[in-house]
Formats: C-alpha cells, sequence, structure tokens
C-alpha cells in the first residue's frame, strides 16, 4: 500500500500488548498481500491480468471490498472510482514523473474507466471486467480498510487504547490516551509546509485525508495532481486537500477522494445522505495561502 504504519497502543502488559502489535502489523503485510496491484503475485494482479478475459473467483474479503468499492462509485456518482488506473498510467502517476497525455492517448484511457466495466457475480463470488485494459486499483480504499481491521484485531485482543496511522493520511482512534480524553491529531498544511493546518480530537472515530501534494508536477505553468477526477479524465483543479472524519477508515479513504472530486458545492447531496460524516475542504486562496470549507453529514 506504499505507506508507513504506525500504531500508538497503551496497555498495562507491556510484553502482551507488543505481541499484539506484531500480530496487527503481520495483518496490514497480509492485506497488502492480498490486494497491492504493485504486486505482480497478489489476487488484485492476477485479477487484472484474467478478467477481461473470463469470471475470475475471488475469497470473500477481496470480493466484498471490491463490491463495496463499486457502492461508493454508484453513490458518488462516479467521483471514487477504484478503475481509475489507466488514466493514472497516461498521467504518468504509475511509477512515473507525471506528464500531460496527447489527447488521443486520453480519449482511448477513458474507455477503459468507469464503474461499470466491473461485473460483480454476488452467487459465484466473481469479478469480471467487460473489455480489455479494465483494471482495478485499490490503493483509494485499502489503507483505510487495513487501518479497520487492525482495529478490529485489537478490539478483540482487548486494546482499549489506540491510534492507528496507515502514512498520516488514514487514521482510526481507538479509545483516548490515558488521561486524556481524546487523541489530539493535526491534519498538515495541504500546500505542504510541515505545519498543521488544523487540529482535531478523535474518539472512536477515523480521519482520512487527500491530498494534491503528495504527487504533483508541473507542465506549462499548470500543476497537475495525482488526484485524478475519473469523469471528465484529468487531475482535479482548485483544491488542495480534503479531510474526512467518518466511522471507519474505509469510509473515509473512499470518501476522502471522493469530496476531492466533488468539492465542497458537488458534495453536498452526497453529504446529506451519509451519517457521522464531516469533511474540511482547503481550498487556494492565493498563490501562498489557503481557507478551508467545512461541511458535516445532514447539512442543509
Amino acid at each position: 500500500m506504499a505507506c508507513l504504519y504506525a500504531i500508538d497502543a497503551y496497555g498495562t502488559d507491556a510484553e502482551r500488548l507488543r505481541r499484539v502489535v506484531e500480530e496487527a502489523f503481520d495483518e496490514v503485510d497480509r492485506i497488502d498481500r492480498l490486494m497491492s496491484h504493485y504486486k505482480a503475485d497478489s489476487a488484485v494482479s492476477r485479477l487484472n491480468r484474467e478478467a477481461a478475459q473470463r469470471p475470475v473467483a475471488v475469497g470473500a474479503e477481496l470480493f466484498d471490498l471490491i463490491a463495496t468499492s463499486v457502492k461508493y462509485n454508484r453513490d458518488s456518482g462516479g467521483a471514487f472510482d477504484i478503475t481509475v488506473g489507466p488514466l493514472m498510467k497516461v498521467w504518468g502517476f504509475f511509477r512515473g514523473e507525471g506528464r500531460v497525455p496527447s489527447e488521443d492517448a486520453l480519449v482511448a484511457a477513458r474507455r477503459q474507466v468507469g464503474g461499470r466495466h466491473v461485473i460483480l457475480d454476488f452467487f459465484a463470488r466473481t469479478v469480471a471486467f467487460d473489455e480489455p485494459g479494465v483494471e482495478i486499483d485499490l490503493g483509494g480504499i485499502a489503507k483505510g480498510y487495513a487501518v479497520d481491521r487492525v482495529v478490529a484485531l485489537l478490539s478483540e485482543r482487548r486494546v482499549a487504547s489506540a491510534l492507528i496511522s496507515a502514512g498520516g493520511s488514514s487514521i482510526y482512534a481507538m479509545g483516548s490516551p490515558p488521561g486524556r480524553p481524546a487523541w489530539d491529531v493535526a491534519i498538515e498544511d495541504p500546500m505542504g509546509r510541515g505545519a498543521a493546518a488544523l487540529t482535531v480530537q478523535l474518539k472512536d472515530r477515523a480521519l482520512s485525508v487527500a491530498g494534491s501534494s503528495e504527487r504533483s508536477f508541473e507542465s506549462s505553468g499548470v500543476t497537475y495532481s495525482h488526484v485524478m477526477d475519473p469523469r471528465s479524465g484529468r487531475p482535479v483543479q482548485g483544491v488542495l486537500s480534503v479531510a474526512v472524519l467518518s466511522n471507519t477508515g474505509t469510509a473515509g479513504d473512499a470518501l476522502d477522494d471522493a469530496f476531492f472530486v466533488l468539492g465542497p458545492e458537488g458534495s453536498g447531496e452526497y453529504l446529506r445522505r451519509l451519517t457521522g460524516t464531516e469533511a474540511f475542504f482547503f481550498l487556494p486562496a492565493t498563490p501562498h495561502a489557503w481557507t478551508v470549507v467545512h461541511r458535516r453529514s445532514g447539512d442543509s
């Protein structure tokens, strides 16, 4: 999943806690081996090689996450999309430095993108693609899912207080640290200056952040970020980052990308259909400053 996982945990038995945390890291490694499209022997890589030729049976865990991803795609009007891989490649963001593609190359890539290309058989638990070149990339949701799996494991082992972080962009706070009401978690400055833009208090809640500064390139005076609008086939403009507070890491991971694409105004209708969700939209105000728009689920 191309990021560093960190776990801060509290307990009364230090040796037992160490073993539980090691078990949690093993669980993250297991999910990475299953879902990484960078690993040729992963189930997702096998699916990408074979699903355009025939339906491919996959395990229940992977099938359920793909089905969940397709639902987020549908609910967001296509703003969240696990088939965005061909666009990432044509724009040079897949193991590359970034480039502006030709219009012909962009048109060809767009034909291979969209949730409609993923055909799920819920009875046989198979996944198929309706044309060659379609592929799935779970990078936009698997980090949060892995965080949720760690939360479940720690809960089963009766760890009541922990902060689980996937690269600082997918975080879940279990309980609170000793003597404090909640975990204080900083949201980084969206312009990448190393400072905190906001600090939020988390308790039994997830924070997920999608940012344009992670991977970007400049061409002809225009900065292009790696956050792609699957509907237009082009990188999103006019948004620096989006931070989402939600009930699970899986939800937050999907929603931060969807809200980044939709923007603060376009996200309103979607947010109204959700519960327990907040979004902070960091928008450019001047070349060297930003402003923030805060939205909550249920807001009119």
